[in-house]
């Protein structure tokens, strides 16, 4: 087995650990805010927090990869992340609204660590297997985290059984599934992915020496990354409380959710292949037509639960084919020695991104309802179509 596939084998399991504590997280998530403040304007607070605190960590990570390697970074990551579903724990045993958001953001740490790792994948891949790299990772995370919002049913009685509140118990779940990820990090993931580690010891690029290099196909890369994950994010936000509204169990509502979440995931080897022969700009324009149709499924819903689950569906499957295309087109197009910077500004960006369109979606669907926030989604479509088109990126590799 060569070192690139024993690299890509630890860094699959791990994602397959880790995206048990994000599904399970994710799941309950809104549910929890919403049940502790009392407000379901407030329920979008969860993810924002999340994103928060995978935004802020995201070039702190990049740059300890630098220094250290992939290994302890994201070994960290997975470890603060593990500490964050803990303190969510104690926050929803508080009935305390602040320490849960604090608990969402280092929760979010956990987020920061599977996006590097799609990064770690191909930092020794051929350079006519970066995106199938990139996916085979991504693709992973699809046990995990399918699993994992299934798991609110035994999350409770778990809870029941810890004397905790219900809602905590897929928290628990998730504290242990970090802390286990972590560990495989740091025991598996030799060799070191990062090659360049002894030149980064004495010269270590930041943002700014990024930002030159944010231009052409890797501009493109980051605006596709960013305003799809905006769509997403803003959408499976406040499904579970648009869901809850009309009368679904909780258990229905993990089942849409592990279904969105095999949609952002099961496919990724497709995506990776296409993008790798059909071309990155024409899958990321396949990947914005499929946020589209799954906004307009989703938001004409009503109470149907097969037709919101089938929108949420193709969410995940218009994510995963315009981020993986993204993704392989940033670290195709950027410099070696300031890849990991660069690669860290685009998640930092998706990660803003993400904040902000679950920040916006919970004040949108309090005033003017769901509908109108996959309406108002779309329109972040407009600017990867116009950077793609306009870069002449929309051609075969």
């Amino acid at each position: 087995m060569s070192i690139h596939h024993r690299i890509v084998g630890a860094l699959s399991l791990t994602q397959i650990i880790g995206g048990l504590g994000n599904g399970a997280g994710l799941a309950v998530g809104a549910l929890l805010i919403e049940d502790i403040s009392g407000s379901a304007s407030l329920a979008g607070l969860a993810v924002t927090f999340m994103m928060i605190g995978a935004a802020t960590v995201t070039v702190p990570l990049s740059n300890l990869a630098l220094r250290y390697g992939r290994r302890v970074a994201l070994g960290v990551g997975w470890a603060l992340g593990s500490v964050g579903a803990g303190l969510a724990v104690l926050g929803a045993v508080l009935e305390s609204v602040p320490v849960v958001l604090l608990a969402f953001a280092l929760f979010g740490v956990s987020s920061a660590a599977n996006l590097q790792s799609r990064f770690a994948a191909a930092d020794r891949a051929e350079p006519a297997s970066v995106a199938r790299s990139i996916s085979i990772v991504v693709w992973s995370t699809t046990v995990g985290a399918v699993v994992g919002p299934n798991l609110t049913g035994p999350g409770a009685e778990l809870a029941a059984v810890l004397s905790l509140p219900a809602l905590a118990g897929p928290m628990v779940i998730s504290a242990a599934s970090f802390a286990l990820a972590s560990l495989s990090t740091w025991l598996l993931l030799r060799p070191e992915p990062l090659t360049n580690l002894a030149t980064t010891h004495s010269v270590r690029p930041t943002i700014k020496d990024a930002l030159p290099h944010v231009r052409g196909d890797v501009a493109v890369g980051i605006i596709s990354i960013t305003m799809s994950h905006v769509v997403m994010v803003s959408v499976m936000a406040l499904t579970p409380v648009h869901m809850k509204h009309h009368e679904a169990s909780l258990s229905i509502i993990g089942l849409t959710i592990s279904l969105h979440i095999a949609g952002m995931y099961a496919a990724s080897p497709v995506f990776g292949w296409l993008s790798d022969r059909w071309g990155a700009g024409r899958t990321i324009v396949l990947g914005q037509g499929l946020l589209a149709l799954a906004c307009l499924l989703a938001g004409t819903a009503g109470d149907s639960t097969m037709q919101i689950t089938a929108g949420l569906i193709l969410l995940g499957l218009g994510w995963s084919a315009a981020v993986i295309s993204g993704a392989a087109l940033v670290t195709s197009s950027s410099d070696t020695d300031v890849r990991p910077i660069v690669q860290g500004l685009s998640d930092l960006m998706m990660n803003v991104g993400g904040a902000m369109g679950g920040l916006l979606a919970g004040v949108i669907v309090w005033a003017w309802g769901f509908g109108t926030l996959t309406a108002i989604a779309c329109l972040a479509l407009v600017p990867v179509l116009l950077a793609v088109f306009k870069s002449g990126s929309v051609r075969p590799n």
